[in-house]
C-alpha cells in the first residue's frame, strides 16, 4: 500500500501488507454493514475511494453512501469519489476482456490518482460475470491473472460477490484466486489461496483436457 501512518481497517482487521480479498455476502445489507466503515474511514482519512458497481445500483449505492454521512456530490467534484459502472469498465463494448480489464484495472488505481500520501481504497462488484456476455466465464483466470500483474504493494482491492448468485464451484475457484477473504464479515489470510502461476496451469490444464471453466450462475 501507499505510505500511510495509520493502519487500514476492513472488516475488523487491520491491514499491515497489500490486500487483494474477495467478500462475500448473502445480502446487500450485510455487503454495506461490512464494508462501510472501511469507506467511512477513508474519507475522514482523504483517501480516495474508487468503486465498481452494477449500472442499475449506481443511484442506491450513492444514497447508501448519503445515508452513511458522505457528501458524495462534492467529493465527486473533487475527485475523492469515482464511481463506475461494469459496463464502462468489464463490459466495455459488450464482453468482457480479462487482458484488457487488468490494464484498465491497474490504471484507475494507480498510487498517483490518490492525493499525496493517500492511499485508494478499490471496491468492485462482480456481478458483472452473470451477464450472458462473451468473455465472463474467464473471470477466475481474470482473477488468477490480477495477482500476478499487481505490484508487489498496492492500495486495497476488494471483489465483492453475493454468494446467492454464484455456482459452489465457482466460489471455491473464486476464494482460490485471492490471497485474503472476507467470510462472516470477518477478513482473514486465505488459506486456500493458490499463487498465480499455479492456478494458470491448472486452468490451462482443464482446457486441455476439454474440462470447462466452471460458470458462475448458480
Amino acid at each position: 500500500m501507499s505510505v500511510d501512518n495509520n493502519a487500514v481497517s476492513l472488516a475488523g482487521k487491520a491491514l499491515t501488507h497489500s490486500c487483494h480479498a474477495c467478500a462475500f455476502f448473502h445480502t446487500k445489507e450485510e455487503e454495506y454493514r461490512v464494508l462501510m466503515p472501511f469507506i467511512l474511514e477513508g474519507f475522514e482519512r482523504g483517501d480516495r475511494a474508487f468503486h465498481i458497481v452494477d449500472p442499475e445500483q449506481r443511484a442506491a449505492h450513492l444514497a447508501r453512501m448519503e445515508q452513511a454521512g458522505i457528501d458524495t456530490a462534492a467529493a465527486e467534484a473533487q475527485g475523492q469519489l469515482e464511481v463506475l459502472n461494469w459496463r464502462e469498465t468489464y463490459l466495455k463494448d459488450g464482453r468482457f476482456d480479462q487482458h484488457l480489464m487488468i490494464e484498465t484495472l491497474l490504471k484507475m488505481i494507480a498510487p498517483g490518482n490518490a492525493p499525496p500520501g493517500k492511499i485508494s481504497r478499490n471496491i468492485a462488484n462482480m456481478e458483472w460475470a452473470l451477464e450472458d456476455r462473451p468473455g465472463v466465464h474467464d473471470i477466475v483466470e481474470y482473477e488468477a491473472r490480477l495477482n500476478h500483474a499487481l505490484p508487489e504493494r498496492h492500495d486495497p482491492v476488494v471483489c465483492t460477490y453475493d454468494l446467492s448468485q454464484f455456482d459452489a464451484t465457482a466460489v471455491i475457484d473464486i476464494m482460490r484466486t485471492h490471497p485474503m477473504v472476507i467470510i462472516g464479515g470477518i477478513l482473514q489470510e486465505n488459506p486456500f489461496y493458490v499463487p498465480a502461476e499455479q492456478m494458470l496451469q491448472e486452468i490451462e490444464a482443464r482446457k486441455a483436457a476439454g474440462s470447462n471453466q466452471p460458470g458462475p450462475r448458480v
